[in-house]
């Protein structure tokens, strides 16, 4: 387990928990995988796609680059969704401890200007992401997975992950 330092806490959590999710998503059928809910943005593979898509959207303006390909524009079976995650999430992780939080980024979104904090913007990539995932939980629990993923914090300190 990361030390005390928060930082460390959100992204290895984050990445913990985000991998739980897709290692389910790997044993279900293409049929449960990509099954349509009213929650979220609709199915585990849409879900699941968006927090990866969103993370790497982030890392983006964190790295001062253009914004790549959107994720969401093709289907991926969850084990692709896998071996994309372990670099989003590593490449996430290495620019969010690069610069100091109180650091400040820009972009321009419609035509209007933000600037954000560095430490704005990972609070906002891992609690948008701990939002999903709690929508697919609520998928997987419709799917009639049991036992569910651990997923919360206090199963990741219980479980001493790193």
């Amino acid at each position: 387990m990361p030390t005390s330092d928060p930082l460390d806490i959100l992204l290895a959590h984050d990445r913990w928990a985000t991998r739980n999710l897709l290692e389910v998503c790997a044993k279900l059928t293409l049929e449960q995988f990509h099954q349509t809910f009213e929650m979220g943005p609709g199915s585990l593979h849409d879900s699941m796609t968006h927090i990866l898509g969103a993370m790497r959207g982030w890392a983006d303006l964190l790295a001062g680059r253009e914004v790549r390909f959107r994720l969401d524009e093709a289907r991926r079976s969850p084990e692709e969704l896998i071996e994309l995650h372990g670099g989003i999430a590593g490449e996430f992780s290495t620019l969010a401890k690069a610069h100091d939080a109180a650091e400040t980024v820009s972009s321009e979104l419609g035509g209007k200007s933000y600037t954000f904090t560095r430490g704005g913007v990972l609070t906002h990539v891992t609690t948008h992401a701990m939002h999903h995932r709690a929508q697919c939980l609520n998928m997987m629990r419709h799917l009639g997975v049991d036992p569910l993923p651990p997923n919360s914090v206090l199963e990741w300190m219980l479980m001493g992950e790193k």
